[in-house]
Order: structure tokens, then C-alpha cells, then sequence
């Protein structure tokens, strides 16, 4: 059980994580004189360098060694460069094209498809409740596709891709820092030659849009790292409940700002589609935290009997031999 003050510190910090993240559209809305592209190549290039300063500071080399003798998580880290840079991509060309309702539809769906990969990838086992929320999910895309005529593929595209990335993590097991780090190494080198390749054209926006729009391109790197860390803080002092609660906060700021700040329609099968999702991350959550509840009530039973055969046992071997009876003599 973590102490109440590190309790307090790992909400603030998942608090501010998720707040960030669900701020971006802010940030790539003032970006909206580059192309999505340029965009994604200046996060790309920038977050290395600030990977690179964090490492340094917390001293967090010795992982490097073990992953370059193992191509088979070599692999792994380019398929999630490759997946979040897609996914990174899909995200800010919505934003700046005006789908900043459907891209946090994909993000409030990421669980349900995650939930669906851990079924047909991993061979998982639903509880009846997940299955429950999973067809609940799968009925909102249905109502979705009603209501924008065509399917929903931005927000599935953005969850499917972060769910995919999710799964690849897995089988890297990096932390959060030296994932990030490694996977900006691979980012680097094309995001480079392409920023390279636009100011040889003259296209670029970082060298003729002035000292805040290049300010801004650069500072990219920084908007990619902050969250993460904070979200690695969070995640060492949290239980994995809290922070499946606390993911929600993203999207739903995305929400918020597609209403009222971006003005986006958002009809009423709209809000038909968008209520099924909200409904199916309920009994998802829902069913977490009586999982949750039921497990630490397992347990502390568990420990309650151990306990109870310790002291027991503790007794019987504390308890002195019994006198031998004198040969001859009866009671």
C-alpha cells in the first residue's frame, strides 16, 4: 500500500498527464500553418534530443546494452515507432481538418479495442460484463456510421493504431522513458531528412513563419515528453484501476474543446453514438472495480489465514515439552 502523500502525488501527476494530453488540440491548432506532416516530423526530430537530456539526468543507460542484442525487441520498438507515428499523424491532421469530436470518439473507444486484441491476440478471457461492453461499444460504431454517413474512420483508426502500439509494448517491457527514447531513435533519422528535404523546397514553415511558428515546431518535443513523464510518475505510485479511471480525462477535454472552442456539429445520433460509448466504458469500469474490490478482499482473507497458521505454528513450536513420567509411579 502506497502512502497516502505518494497516493496524492500520483493523482496529481496522472491528473496532469491526461490534461495534457487532452489540451493538444489547443497546441496543434496554433501549428495549423504547417502541414500535418511538417508537424509530426518537427515531434518526431524534437523528442530525441529531450529524450537524450532526460536519460542523462536520470542516469538511465544501462537498458540500451540488453535491447541491441535482441533483435526480435529491436523489431518490436520499430513496429511501435511506425504505429505511433501514425498514430501521432491520423491525431493532428484531425484536429487541424476539424475532427476533434471523432478524434476523442477513438480514444474513448482505445479500451474496448484493446479488450477485443487481448481476446483474438493474446487469447484472453473475457468477465461477462467486458463482453457486455464490448457489444455495447460495437453498437455505437454502428450508430456512428448512421450518423456521419460513412464510418467512423478517424476514430477508428486513432484507436485501433493506439491499441496496436499498447500491444507491441508489451512485449518490449521498456519503461516509459527508455521506450519513448528508443523509439525516438528510429523516429529521427527519416523526420529529419524530410524536415531537410521541405526547406530545400522552401516549404518549410519552421524557417519562414517566424521566430514564435519555429519556437513553436521545436517545442514540440517538450509537449511529447512532459505528459509521458508525468504519466510514468503516476503510474509507479497509482493501482492500474485508478489510472484505467483516470485515462478518461484525455478525451473527454477533447471533447470538450471539439464543443465549445473548435464549434464542431455534433447532431443528436451524434450524442446517440457517443452516449453507447460513455455507457460501455461505464460497465467497463464498473466491472474493473468489483474485480479490484473482490481481489484485495481475496487477499486479505489469504493473508488472514496465513497469519493465523503462523501464529498457530509459532505457539506449538514456543509450547515446552511435556514432563516424562517417572518409571513406576501412577497417578
Amino acid at each position: 500500500m502506497q502512502p497516502r502523500s505518494e497516493q496524492r502525488a500520483g493523482l496529481a501527476y496522472g491528473a496532469a498527464a491526461y490534461t495534457m494530453w487532452g489540451l493538444l488540440p489547443l497546441y496543434w491548432h496554433l501549428l495549423d500553418a504547417a502541414s500535418p506532416s511538417e508537424i509530426l516530423a518537427h515531434r518526431m526530430a524534437w523528442s530525441l534530443p529531450v529524450a537524450v537530456v532526460i536519460l542523462a539526468v536520470l542516469r538511465r543507460w544501462s537498458w540500451v546494452g540488453p535491447l541491441v542484442r535482441q533483435p526480435r525487441k529491436l523489431a518490436l520498438v520499430l513496429v511501435c515507432a511506425v504505429v505511433i507515428s501514425t498514430n501521432w499523424f491520423l491525431y493532428i491532421w484531425a484536429v487541424n481538418a476539424g475532427h476533434v469530436l471523432e478524434a476523442s470518439l477513438g480514444y474513448f473507444i482505445n479500451p474496448l479495442v484493446s479488450i477485443a486484441f487481448g481476446v483474438l491476440v493474446l487469447r484472453e478471457r473475457l468477465r461477462p460484463l467486458q463482453w457486455t461492453a464490448v457489444g455495447i461499444g460495437a453498437l455505437s460504431v454502428v450508430v456512428m456510421t448512421v450518423a456521419y454517413g460513412k464510418v467512423p474512420w478517424i476514430a477508428l483508426g486513432l484507436a485501433f493504431s493506439f491499441a496496436t502500439y499498447g500491444l507491441a509494448k508489451k512485449g518490449i517491457k521498456l519503461g516509459g522513458i527508455e521506450g519513448f527514447s528508443a523509439e525516438t531513435v528510429v523516429q529521427f533519422l527519416p523526420a529529419l531528412g524530410y524536415l531537410i528535404f521541405l526547406g530545400a523546397r522552401g516549404e518549410s514553415s519552421f524557417t519562414t513563419g517566424g521566430v514564435g511558428q519555429a519556437l513553436l515546431l521545436s517545442a514540440c518535443g517538450i509537449a511529447t515528453a512532459v505528459p509521458l513523464i508525468c504519466f510514468g510518475a503516476s503510474a509507479v505510485r497509482l493501482p492500474l484501476t485508478v489510472i484505467g479511471m483516470m485515462q478518461y480525462l484525455a478525451p473527454t477535454f477533447q471533447f470538450l474543446l471539439g464543443l465549445t472552442v473548435f464549434h464542431e456539429e455534433m447532431p443528436p445520433e451524434r450524442w446517440a453514438g457517443f452516449a453507447l460509448v460513455w455507457a460501455a466504458l461505464a460497465v467497463l469500469t464498473w466491472d474493473a472495480l468489483r474485480t479490484a474490490r473482490r481481489a484485495r478482499g481475496e487477499l486479505a482473507e489469504a493473508a488472514a489465514r496465513a497469519g493465523e497458521a503462523a501464529a498457530a505454528e509459532a505457539l506449538r513450536t514456543a509450547a515446552p515439552p511435556a514432563a516424562p513420567e517417572a518409571p513406576g509411579v501412577k497417578p
